[in-house]
């Protein structure tokens, strides 16, 4: 995270488009001001092994971060999103209990917060334990428009997992171009749930995303070209072999 600064200096902004910043400290907090960022995350996970290996702190230590860095941002006009990570399992403890996650969740928008985003970061998750998840954060909100899904893909769980979630009403998702990502502290965790796959799904539900999928497939095929890796969609594949939209060979 250290050029995050220099990367956001150098994208070209669009009006009504939304560049949020991970902010893990003040120090990023104070980082991120300087170069006018308007929007950040603050991140926590449900689980206290995951907490100390990703941010070498506890989850109580977490929430004293948390409040701190949101207090901050009231100061400056700034909107701040939290994520809960390891909603659905720990790669060191194994299950998670979804109490803890509705505790953080709840906490976080009790801070300020405008929206959690729920991430099953290894990708462990299946309908059950999304809608068990969802269930329990029933207690803190009903209205289901203050939360969202950020699924990996690892066990080929995630697209399942977000059609479950749009039943119980999330209409928010997190998403990477042609799946990129993964997590450092997750040995084998795949990337988010390809973009490219996630509009196939949504709009063919009859959902309106203002999203134009074809254009979305290729820039997943452009940047796994210019990354020299796999492209991880599966839309995105089928529809560049299809139609000829692949340029960028």
């Amino acid at each position: 995270m250290a050029d995050n600064a220099d990367v956001f200096r150098m994208i070209k902004k669009k009006p009504n488009v939304s560049y949020p910043v991970l902010v893990p400290n003040l120090k990023g907090l104070e980082s991120a001001l300087k170069v006018g960022v308007k929007e950040i995350a603050v991140f926590g996970a449900a689980s206290e092994a995951f907490s100390k290996k990703n941010i070498n702190c506890s989850i109580a230590d977490s929430m004293k971060k948390i409040k701190a860095i949101v207090e901050e941002t009231k100061k400056h006009d700034v909107k701040v999103r939290g994520y809960v990570s390891c909603i659905a399992g720990c790669p060191y403890e194994g299950g998670v209990k979804p109490t803890v996650v509705a505790n953080l969740s709840e906490f976080m928008l009790q801070h300020g917060c405008y929206e959690i985003s729920l991430g099953d970061t290894i990708g462990v998750g299946s309908p059950n334990k999304i809608k068990d998840v969802l269930h329990e954060l029933k207690h803190v909100s009903t209205d289901m428009s203050k939360f969202s899904l950020h699924c990996h893909d690892t066990y080929g769980q995630a697209l399942v997992n977000i059609y479950t979630s749009l039943e119980c009403g999330i209409r928010v998702f997190d998403s990477s171009v042609g799946g990129l990502g993964g997590c450092p502290y997750a040995a084998g965790a795949s990337g988010n749930i390809a973009t490219e796959d996630l509009l196939y799904l949504l709009h063919g539900q009859g959902l309106e995303t203002g999203v134009n999928l074809n254009e979305i497939i290729k820039i997943g095929d452009f940047i796994s070209i210019q990354l020299q890796r796999k492209n991880q969609s599966k839309a995105g594949v089928a529809i560049l072999t299809k139609e000829h939209l692949k340029k960028y060979v």
